[in-house]
């Protein structure tokens, strides 16, 4: 791993898990983690956790609730009149739900954090990210999104198009996740393709089943028995993302599926640049604030 003394970085829904782990990495090395949690005191809690571990971290919390354009908004506006560069994004929120939810902005709960709060932020901090990699052109700015390796077999995951709020028929989190999940790397490969030359590079990771989260708090049953028996601890969990983020090999790679610092293929729709640029652009219609 990389010092990044000196830079900035910003990790979505670093109030527990994996995403903490990786805040709490790359606070290790040196970073000003701006850690973001659903609300102020949430964030400031998980600040207050990470400094326990890494006494000397640079930490600033930032509320942002990522199923809601306005408070994405306003979040995107603080960080920036407070920075005028990033240099690493980690794009690590995300929701399973049990039930289906309609949030504030007319949308299923699920797609609206696991899908457009990755899109809407980043493209928010898109001129920051392209500043932090002007300045050296040696170290790009590198955004990273935590996404899944989704179903290559015969039942190859699939975005319905026609129900992207997952509003036809019974909703299920079998349901409503796992394209999401194909929607994140879809997104990964259409940013990386929009910023070639830009020096900011921008993958996606498979982390595995990560133990003791709060990410299956609401689902239950046996799948989370299964997620806390047999998951890796978060701090494993974190090793691809942080090396995405730090590493000097990682550099010049862009718009790729990784897992154990390996690349990983992405079968089905996954391999689709028709499908990836009209994510992108069912994203930009149902957004509210670009």
């Amino acid at each position: 791993m990389a010092s990044i003394n000196g830079r900035t970085a910003l990790v979505t829904g670093a109030t527990g898990g994996l995403a903490k782990a990786i805040a709490t990495a790359l606070a290790r090395e040196g970073a000003t983690v701006v850690v973001v949690g659903r609300t102020e005191a949430r964030a400031k809690e998980a600040v207050r956790n990470i400094r326990a571990a890494v006494p000397d971290a640079i930490l600033e919390p930032l509320a942002c609730d990522l199923s809601n354009q306005a408070s994405i908004l306003s979040a995107a506006e603080e960080f920036l009149s407070r920075h005028d560069e990033l240099h690493v994004l980690v794009n690590a929120a995300g929701v399973f739900r049990k039930e289906r939810h309609v949030t504030a902005d007319g949308l299923e709960l699920t797609f609206a954090t696991n899908v457009m709060g990755y899109f809407l932020l980043t493209n928010l901090l898109l001129d920051a990210l392209k500043r932090g990699a002007s300045r050296d052109q040696g170290h790009p700015s590198r955004i990273v999104n935590i996404a899944s390796k989704y179903s290559g077999g015969p039942s190859v995951t699939k975005i319905d198009f026609d129900d992207l709020q997952t509003a036809k028929g019974s909703y299920s989190y079998l349901r409503s996740t796992p394209p999401t999940m194909l929607g994140r790397v879809l997104l990964t490969q259409e940013f990386a393709e929009r910023l070639r030359g830009s020096n900011v590079v921008v993958n996606a990771v498979h982390p595995g089943l990560v133990k003791n989260t709060g990410l299956l708090q609401d689902v239950g049953g046996p799948f989370r028995w299964v997620t806390n028996t047999f998951g890796k601890t978060a701090e494993k969990a974190a090793d691809t993302a942080v090396w995405l983020a730090t590493s000097p090999e990682a550099a010049a790679v862009t718009g790729k599926l990784w897992a154990k610092r390996k690349e990983l293929p992405t079968p089905g729709m996954g391999s689709d640049t028709d499908a990836r640029k009209r994510l992108w652009e069912e994203c930009m219609r149902l957004s509210k604030i670009l």
